[in-house]
Formats: structure tokens, C-alpha cells, sequence
């Protein structure tokens, strides 16, 4: 279990779940050109797994010291499996997972998607080790990790297939995944920040500049309000514009994921202790889950 724990078994189960949404549930039943069959996708899910489970060790392996004073019985690093272990099983998943993406890129006759790999391993390690502790930057470039494993559903189902006779459904579809990206983007986003506020004292100690040390708590948890606002009403223009003809998923929206943001706007201002602000930090990643979830109902609406 603390190697499950270690590799944050949870975070991957949601990251393997949302790319079969996005191939079984929005692409395979609207007829769309696609170009990975069973192995295929069996094959990126491994391969975006093993490398977000090497981004999870390393970035364990450096947060040793403010895990210390944030989660001291949560810490597995050090105490359960030993440091050498864990730089181990980083580089074991690193060369499985890249080893496995430059097979499934020769897989779809595009050897230069292999890159994409290598540049997210890349970056995870910078994040865990420089980017984390700077100003927003690292908050920003391990949410639009979390967008672009869902992106890379559409780089190799859909561009592979993309010929000049199915270039427009091609692209409305990528367009669509694309939309379920910024908002997985988004609301890791949020919950990176709220992180930030949750292990402020352990970051203080490590030196750290994230936006609660540099901007304080206070004025963090305003910004945090603000674009929870941003976001709410982004996604009720989308549900107005888009879905008004359909009320199942109006409703759908309104329960799983307009009504938690609007609780989570209200309950920001009045999180004073770690436990309420893990509380808004769960919320948000089972509203992204909700938010991918509504692709079963969709594809249930619109096929039947």
C-alpha cells in the first residue's frame, strides 16, 4: 500500500479513467476517424501512467523536508521505502513510460510524437525539483500537465486519422477535448493554490515562494475566490449556450459541478484551518471528476 500511496495510485486511476471517457465514451460511439485500437490506448494510458508515477516519486523524494512539518504521518519517503528505492522506481517508470511512448508513436506512423514524452518527463523532474518552489510558474506548468494528459488522447487518436475529407469533424472533436482540457486545467490550477495555502508552513521552512509566502494567506485566498468566480461563470455560459436543450446534463451540471463551486466560493473565505482547506482541495478534484463523468451521460443523451 505505501508504494500505491507513493505513486499516488488515486491521481492515476483519474488520469487512466479520463482518457477512456474521452476514447470509449466521445470518439468510438460518434463514429469518428481514430487511429488506436484496444493496444493502442492500452498502450498511452502505460505510458502517461509510468511517467506522471515518476513525476509523483521525484516529487517526493524533494519534498522530504516540508512533508516533515505538513504531513509528518503521511510521509512514505525515508520512512517506509528508503530514498535509493524511490530514485529506483523513478527511473524505472521514466524508462518504461518513454520507452513505451516511442513505440506507440512508431505505432501511429508518427515517430515525432515520441518528443512529447521525453518533454513532460522532462519538466515533472524540473517542476519537483526548481519550479515548485517559484512564484506561480510551477502551479501553472503542473496544471497544464494534467490538461495535456488529456490532449494526448486527441494527438494520437485523431491527428494520425486526419485526412483532408474528415479534417472538419477531425478538429471539432479535438476542439472538444481540448474544452475538457481547460477545464481539468483550471481546476487544477485551483487546487495547486489551495495546496500551496494548506502546506504553507513546511514551504516557508524550504524556502519556497509560492503565492501564499509571497502575496500572504489573506490576499491568496482572495485570488482563489476570484477565479473559483471566473470559473463558475465561465461554465454556466457553457451550460447556457451548449446544453440548455438538454436537461438532464443542465441539471447534471448544476448538481456535480455549478452548485460544489458555488459552495467552494462561499467556504474559501471562512477556511481558516488546514482541514477546512483540504476539504475545498478534495472538492475541486471531484468536480473535475464529475466534469469528466458527464461524457457517460452525454454520450447516453445524444445516442439515445
Amino acid at each position: 500500500m505505501n508504494f500505491l500511496n507513493l505513486i499516488r495510485w488515486k491521481n492515476l486511476l483519474m488520469i487512466a479513467l479520463s482518457q477512456l471517457l474521452l476514447k470509449y465514451a466521445l470518439l468510438e460511439p460518434f463514429g469518428v476517424s481514430t487511429s488506436l485500437d484496444i493496444l493502442g490506448i492500452s498502450l498511452l494510458i502505460l505510458a502517461t501512467l509510468c511517467i506522471a508515477a515518476a513525476g509523483n516519486i521525484i516529487n517526493d523524494l524533494n519534498d522530504i523536508e516540508t512533508d516533515t512539518i505538513n504531513k509528518p504521518n503521511s510521509i512514505i519517503v525515508g520512512k517506509s521505502i528508503s530514498e535509493k528505492s524511490a530514485y529506483y522506481y523513478f527511473i524505472m517508470f521514466n524508462i518504461v513510460g518513454v520507452g513505451v511512448g516511442f513505440y506507440l508513436s512508431h505505432l501511429v506512423n508518427k515517430s515525432a510524437f515520441f518528443s512529447l514524452f521525453v518533454i513532460v518527463s522532462i519538466l515533472l523532474y524540473v517542476y519537483a525539483t526548481y519550479l515548485k518552489r517559484t512564484f506561480l510558474i510551477g502551479n501553472l506548468v503542473v496544471s497544464a500537465l494534467v490538461a495535456l494528459s488529456l490532449i494526448f488522447v486527441g494527438i494520437f487518436d485523431l491527428i494520425p486519422s486526419l485526412t483532408s475529407l474528415n479534417r472538419e469533424t477531425q478538429l471539432t472533436f479535438f476542439n472538444v477535448i481540448l474544452d475538457y482540457a481547460l477545464f481539468a486545467f483550471l481546476l487544477n490550477l485551483l487546487r495547486e493554490i489551495t495546496k500551496d495555502i494548506e502546506d504553507i508552513n513546511g514551504d516557508f521552512k524550504a524556502g519556497m515562494k509560492t503565492i501564499p509566502l509571497v502575496l500572504g494567506r489573506e490576499r491568496t485566498k482572495y485570488i482563489l475566490a476570484f477565479l473559483n468566480i471566473v470559473i463558475l461563470v465561465g461554465i454556466i455560459v457553457y451550460v447556457i449556450n451548449s446544453l440548455y436543450t438538454q436537461l438532464s446534463l443542465v441539471i447534471y451540471f448544476l448538481i456535480f459541478i455549478i452548485a460544489p463551486l458555488i459552495f467552494t466560493s462561499v467556504k474559501i473565505f471562512n477556511a481558516d484551518s488546514n482541514k477546512e482547506v483540504g476539504l475545498i482541495k478534495n472538492l475541486y478534484k471531484w468536480i473535475m471528476l464529475f466534469g469528466m463523468l458527464s461524457l457517460l451521460l452525454y454520450k447516453y443523451i445524444i445516442l439515445n
